[in-house]
């Protein structure tokens, strides 16, 4: 299987996050993409090749102009008030608050395009984003020229971010972008799967009113988990996307035995609604030793779930989210990768 990377991922750093009630170092960390691709270099995966450059088209099919202004001007605004520490979020527009009045400051805008304080901006973020943007619009194309799956190994991850805002690591939606690419170049039915631990708020509500693009995603139940507001099984879709959006909610300490007849079920609605093709939001924070999720799945487990995704017999484009035991992260998705290949994908 061939792997797209780039080492841009290493110019967005950030030095802390709010967790906990309390600022943190950031769990993710560029050691997450340079485990993964150790790992893909140890086993021989496949070739590893770097993006290309795709410009800001395929980026606002997706994400809304003003948004995506903010996230190539926000390090230099921020910047230009003295401040050289990292940016973070101080208010949000919640409740009772205007939300349609942008404000001019830096400090505004970065409550008005966030949902959460664990984005941090830096010198080097938009850099860092627009390729892992490539990343994953450079798999798409050799996936689709090759006929052969492809696995685009981003960094930062995406499947937070909305069409405008950003939040949970996420700045731009990967997934969502190289999804939406399937659709301009032909494909008549999209599917993302999303198997991080954290549902994917962001693709969910990009997709939410669409038939075109199914959304499947399996994680920790938001009565109880981060993102809280989106993932609950009542959420079937909207408009002409009703019927087209499934979440599975499960409980905290979920093992395969359980997390298995849920993906199954997933599959299944996957398989019925027959795609051209399928993107896995590929998270591998379900893995029992990761430090903020909940989920008991084992570096084993990690093979069988690639070998499900593959007997769905698709065009898979993988494309990297989260997982934050760093020293299992490359084990864990490369396993992934290779269960779907020996299923015969």
């Amino acid at each position: 299987m061939l792997t797209i990377y780039s080492d841009d991922h290493r110019l967005h750093h950030g030095n802390a996050e709010l967790i906990d009630g309390t600022l943190k170092p950031c769990f993710e960390m560029p050691s997450r993409a340079d485990m993964v691709l150790e790992r893909v270099r140890k086993v021989g995966l496949g070739d590893v090749a770097g993006p290309r450059e795709y410009g800001l088209e395929p980026i606002l099919r997706v994400h809304d102009a003003g948004y995506v202004e903010f996230l190539e001007t926000a390090w230099s605004r921020w910047q230009a008030t003295g401040r050289q520490h990292d940016a973070l979020p101080l208010v949000w527009p919640v409740r009772d608050l205007r939300i349609d009045r942008k404000p001019q400051d830096i400090d505004g805008l970065m409550g008005y395009y966030a949902f959460d304080a664990g984005v941090p901006i830096t010198a080097g973020t938009w850099r860092a984003v627009r390729s892992s943007a490539n990343v994953a619009l450079t798999a798409l194309d050799e996936m689709l020229v090759s006929g052969r799956s492809t696995f685009a190994l981003c960094r930062p991850p995406g499947h937070h971010a909305a069409a405008a805002y950003m939040g949970g690591y996420c700045y731009l939606n990967n997934a969502a972008i190289a999804a939406q690419a399937l659709r301009d170049k032909g494909a008549q039915r999209v599917a993302v799967l999303d198997v991080d631990y954290h549902h994917g708020n962001g693709t969910q509500s990009i997709f939410y009113d669409r038939a075109d693009v199914m959304f499947v995603s399996l994680h920790g139940d938001p009565a109880v988990e981060y993102p809280y507001f989106l993932g609950y099984a009542d959420e079937p879709g909207a408009g002409a996307g009703l019927g087209y959006n499934h979440n599975y909610p499960l409980a905290h300490g979920t093992d395969w035995a359980v997390y298995e007849t849920a993906l199954a079920d997933a599959c299944g609605k996957i398989a019925a609604y027959a795609p051209d093709a399928v993107v896995v939001s590929l998270g591998v924070d379900t893995f029992e030793q990761d430090p903020i999720s909940r989920f008991r799945l084992k570096n084993a487990d990690y093979l069988k779930m690639g070998e499900m995704i593959g007997r769905l017999g698709k065009p898979t484009l993988f494309v990297m989210e989260g997982g934050y035991a760093v020293e299992d992260i490359g084990i864990n998705a490369v396993n992934v990768l290779t269960g779907f290949e020996e299923a015969g994908a």
